[in-house]
Formats: structure tokens, C-alpha cells, sequence
């Protein structure tokens, strides 16, 4: 989901359930100054920009008498304030989890960034988002379609706000959930690691092995492409991570900052890269279980084109199987009575893992408990097999 720059944010957090550590928390990432004491029971917090009459009295635990009254009163003085970063403090209070920013430098004046460019800045980040999901079930040089429902399931826990175009650029902002997107995200930090390693290996040394070596980090095609779309025509391009105050710091990152900077000059190498890791992923030998919601051939006498909606068998959600007569007839036959086939051959990476290429063994089979609901589940999903 995405919420576009402007009034139409969520409802604010109900102040009994913040936790003002939390609250503490988020402040100072942004940037605001607590003044006080380090034992006192009370922090004055105020904005960096020092906008005048905006002040939060924020208690250092839940257990005081007044604590609601005063995470009542911030949460209202924060829903007013026009501190930029205010916004950002509320939605992380709704949405609790980790905050992932994109930010794209332009060239030419600070107000000349393009709004197709903020389209431009959601696309790889969603994309970017997807491959991260995608190498958290399994790694591969090359996932084309394959995990294309898993993907979409993370994505749609996502909140992504618009920041719009900012000084010298545009901005976005995810809110991922935690820790239950939690493998989603780590894997694609570790994955942007490995990559900026690859990419300054192949520009110094000229060799691109290191993509390969990568893709067990959790590198792919995909996100080699979201970096390339993040970078194109930017002057540089950085993802910045902070990682949900609720859930705490996941293991192995400690509290270093996360800052992750591409820039044009990567653009050669991560082409390359993009290029290698689908050239080494190889097909798949498999054995679908689907339903046939499409026939198509010229002669009626010979060889025709069926797609697949796969219940079983290949991480896909549809295939393009080319079938002899006979083999045809009978899908036809599938079709026309409303069983699922059952087919083996090798899933190919040209045209993205959703052709199944050398099929054999064509036969009618029975449905499988909740295939029948998922199969009209994912047909409602999806507007139709048509």
C-alpha cells in the first residue's frame, strides 16, 4: 500500500498504547533535542528546525500516573506540528516496524526534480522490496516469476509514504512490518552489502566474479535491476535502514548505521551483473499440478499453446506449456470438465521462469484439499485466467 505526500495519513496512534522509549526513540532519530536530565522522569523534546511553540514533555516510563495524559498531549502537538520529521514519527507510531529511506540526488535546482521521477523512485523500491522477499524464502541469480505470490504478499504488509520531491531530489519512505518481515528486510540489507562489495571489486580489479559469489547473500537479477532503475539518471541514490525500536536491533548488525550509496558510475557494472546472473540460472527440471484456463492453436489437427494456473509444483503462478494434438485434446478435456492436469518438464528462464518447455506425461488428476479454494481465491486476485 502507498500513501501518497499530503493530508491523507492514518489515524493518529491511540496514545495509551505508545511506549514512550519508543517515542524516545523515534525523536531522537530524527533529530530532535531532549532537554533535561538522564534521570529525570521527564524529557522536554523539541524539534530540530527549533519551530517555536513546539515542545513534547514525554515520560521516560508507562508507569506514571500522568504518562497517558502527556503521550496524549505529544501525539496531538505532534499531529499539528510542521516539522517535517513529525509526520514521519506519527507514521512509525501506526505502523510499528522497520523504516527504510530511498532518497534520489537530481541535477539542477532544488526544485526541478520531475514528479515521474518520485514514480520512478516507488518502482525500485518496490521492486527492491521484492527481490528482498524473494532471496529470504531462497536465493538464486535469477528468480523471474517464481515467488512472484510471495513477493506480493510482503509487499501488500508495506506501507510506502511518498516524501515527494525534497531539496535536490525525491524521497520515500517504507514502513516494513517487524519482526514478521524481519527476513525480508535483513536478507536485502546483507544483498545491497554484498553487491556494493561486487561492484567495487569489478571496478577496480575487472573481474565479475563477485556478482556470482554474491548471489549467495542474496543477490539477483531483480535487485541488480531495482539499483540500476534507484541510480538511472540520478547523481547518486542511497537507502538509509532503521531498524523498528519495538522489536530492537536484529542479531548480527549491532548499532552501526545502515547507509547504502549507489551512484551512475555503477551503472556498467551492475549492467553486467544483471546480465551474468541470468545467463547462470539454470531451468528446472519439474512436475506441475494445474488447472488449464486457456487453449489456443491455429490448426485444429495440430500442436497448440495451453496456460496453466499451477497449484503444485513450481513456485509460479501460471505456465505456458506448448502440447502435440493428443496432449492438447486432452487439456482441452481438462478444461471442458473442470479437473487439474498433472505435467513434467523443464521451467525455463527465458520469459521469466512461466514456460514449461519438453512436456511430458500429460494426465488428469483429482483436486488436492483447498486447491479448489485457492485456485477461485487467486482467480478473483487476479481478474480471471483469460
Amino acid at each position: 500500500m502507498t500513501l501518497p505526500h499530503g493530508p491523507e495519513d492514518p489515524a493518529l496512534p491511540d496514545p495509551a498504547t505508545v511506549d514512550p522509549a519508543v517515542l524516545a526513540t523515534l525523536l531522537a532519530r530524527h533529530g530532535w533535542v531532549r532537554r533535561g536530565g538522564p534521570a529525570a522522569r521527564y524529557g522536554r523534546w523539541t524539534p530540530p528546525d527549533g519551530e517555536p511553540g513546539t515542545s513534547l514533555l514525554v515520560p521516560t516510563a508507562d508507569g506514571f500516573d500522568d504518562a497517558v495524559e502527556l503521550l496524549t498531549d505529544a501525539v496531538t502537538a505532534l499531529s499539528r506540528s510542521h516539522t517535517p520529521s513529525a509526520r514521519s514519527i506519527l507514521l512509525a507510531l501506526v505502523v510499528p516496524g522497520d523504516e527504510l529511506s530511498w532518497r534520489r540526488e537530481l541535477p539542477g535546482p532544488a526544485d526541478a526534480a520531475p514528479w515521474d521521477d518520485v514514480e520512478r523512485l516507488q518502482r525500485a523500491a518496490r521492486s527492491m522490496l521484492a527481490a528482498g522477499a524473494k532471496a529470504g524464502r531462497t536465493t538464486a541469480a535469477y528468480f523471474g516469476a517464481r515467488l512472484d505470490g510471495l513477493a506480493g504478499d510482503f509487499l501488500d504488509d508495506v506501507l510506502l509514504v511518498e516524501q515527494g520531491v525534497v531539496e535536490q531530489g525525491a524521497a520515500l519512505t517504507a514502513y516494513t512490518p517487524a519482526p514478521e518481515g524481519r527476513t525480508a528486510v535483513t536478507t536485502l540489507v546483507r544483498a545491497l552489502e554484498a553487491l556494493r562489495d561486487a561492484v567495487d571489486y569489478r571496478r577496480v580489479s575487472g573481474g565479475p566474479e563477485a556478482f556470482e559469489n554474491a548471489v549467495r547473500s542474496g543477490v539477483s537479477r531483480e535487485l541488480v535491476q531495482s539499483v540500476e532503475d534507484l541510480v538511472r539518471g540520478a547523481t547518486a541514490a542511497r537507502l538509509t535502514v532503521a531498524w523498528s525500536p519495538a522489536a530492537g536491533t536484529p542479531g548480527g548488525f549491532g548499532d552501526r548505521r545502515i547507509d547504502l550509496d549507489f551512484s551512475p558510475g555503477d551503472l556498467p557494472a551492475l549492467a553486467e551483473a544483471a546480465d551474468l546472473l541470468e545467463r547462470i540460472e539454470p531451468a528446472v527440471d519439474v512436475t506441475v499440478v494445474g488447472v488449464v484456463v486457456r487453449l489456443k492453436r491455429a490448426d485444429p489437427a495440430g500442436p497448440g499453446s495451453v496456460r496453466l494456473r499451477v497449484l503444485g509444483g513450481a513456485e509460479v503462478r501460471e505456465l505456458k506449456v506448448r502440447l502435440p494434438d493428443p496432449d492438447y485434446r486432452l487439456a482441452a478435456e481438462a478444461h471442458l470438465t473442470g479437473v487439474p492436469v498433472r505435467v513434467s518438464g523443464r521451467l525455463e528462464r527465458r520469459d521469466g521462469f512461466r514456460r514449461l518447455t519438453r512436456p511430458q506425461g500429460l494426465e488428469l488428476c483429482g483436486w488436492a484439499e483447498g486447491d479448489r479454494e485457492r485456485l477461485l481465491k487467486g482467480l478473483q486476485e487476479g481478474g480471471g485466467g483469460s
